[in-house]
């Protein structure tokens, strides 16, 4: 798997080239120096299926890294049908062999060096946060293009786009994008939470759309969003409902990555169990309504990868959800001992791996493009075989 993953990286990046880019000004002076060869585009990642709507249009087609990959909805799904988001993932895992997450969290300052020169290459506004927004889209997209064919998901980490401003944003945008055109269902990583009004409006930023005197103003448009249930049952019910209406789904705090998380989460409580026991219990009944016929729910658990003490007892006190795993890598987490994650099956668990990826070429050496997919397909297949 990794020789195959080496042969193809440099060709991605070529045809990456041709289609990254803040604005269309950017595209058209990429696109006129690095022109795509033709090829197959892979299917969108809609979350209703309908008929092709065609090229998104702040995203030019490029060649298909893969071809030969089914669509990631079911198959047997009826035109116009939401297909529920437990149901959808176990269709993405199984379509393409894989349960790896892209994480992609920019710093702009960190950039592989061939999106600094494309963002330099592009016309159009020249201030520092518009020509860092384009650099930032390029690296994304770079990234998406040399590891697309490991992974079933993207996560993006928002506040790393939402820090330069308006053309953060766009960059996001366009990343999502990209994002869609390689099949790949799309992560937003907000964390956000809040009172139901508040909530309701963070919903509809990244899940939805917004009704407004002119006609509705269309989200981000994401398959899946992290929260954060801080604020009780009743800041999450709007996320919950607005994910499920579109066949969506969120991923909620409960034992999270970072040291600092054993100050709360580990917390012993009154009534017996742990805050992260609790906050189990609160997916597992917000999710059960939404379980498909993969017998996995449109509510999962956000379960970092350094606590994997804790895998199995949080496995136990939510059969359903779907366990998106960060920590991989660069925090220490390792895939080898996330098995009880995926106890439903291959689509229990998302292992989701950002810095590890994205900076395996400042430890290995080599091109940037070449590494990334060297670590994403050993990754992958361990994740593969551990759920076997």
């Amino acid at each position: 798997m990794d020789g195959a993953a080496g042969s193809v990286a440099p060709q991605r990046l070529g045809h990456a080239a041709s289609s990254v880019g803040v604005g269309s000004a950017a595209e058209r002076a990429i696109r006129d120096q690095h022109a795509s060869p033709p090829g197959e585009v892979p299917p969108a990642n809609p979350r209703t299926l309908k008929a092709d709507p065609g090229p998104p249009p702040t995203s030019p087609p490029t060649e298909s890294i893969n071809p030969g990959m089914p669509p990631v909805g079911p198959a047997d799904a009826t035109e116009g049908s939401a297909v529920g988001f437990g149901d959808r993932v176990a269709s993405s895992v199984a379509a393409r062999s894989s349960q790896l997450v892209l994480g992609l969290d920019p710093d702009p300052a960190r950039l592989w060096p061939r999106a600094v020169e494309l963002a330099d290459q592009a016309p159009g506004d020249r201030s520092t946060a518009s020509r860092a927004a384009r650099a930032v889209a390029a690296h994304c997209s770079l990234a998406i293009e040399a590891t697309a064919a490991h992974c079933v998901a993207v996560k993006l980490q928002v506040a790393c786009f939402e820090r330069l401003g308006a053309p953060g944003w766009s960059a996001l945008q366009e990343v999502a994008e990209r994002a869609r055109d390689r099949g790949l269902l799309l992560i937003a990583d907000a964390k956000r939470g809040d009172i139901d009004v508040t909530a309701k409006a963070y919903a509809q930023a990244f899940l939805g759309s917004t009704d407004t005197a002119f006609g509705p103003v269309d989200g981000l448009a994401a398959d899946a969003l992290t929260i954060n249930p801080l604020l009780g049952t009743d800041s999450l019910e709007p996320f919950v409902d607005a994910a499920r209406r579109g066949g969506g789904g969120v991923f909620v705090l409960v034992r999270t990555s970072n040291p600092g998380a054993a100050d709360l989460q580990d917390l012993e409580l009154a009534a017996g169990g742990t805050v992260s026991d609790h906050l189990a219990r609160i997916v597992a009944g917000l999710g059960a309504p939404g379980t498909g016929t993969a017998g996995l729910s449109d509510v999962g658990a956000v379960v970092g990868a350094t606590a994997p003490e804790r895998m199995e007892a949080l496995r136990e006190l939510m059969p359903a959800a779907v366990f998106l795993l960060p920590g991989v890598g660069a925090q220490g987490g390792q895939v080898e001992q996330l098995s009880a994650a995926f106890a439903p099956g291959p689509a229990g668990g998302l292992v989701a791996a950002s810095r590890g990826i994205v900076d395996a070429y400042r430890t290995s050496g080599g091109d940037p493009a070449v590494a990334a997919a060297g670590e994403a397909a050993r990754l992958r297949e361990l994740a593969w075989n551990l759920a076997a």
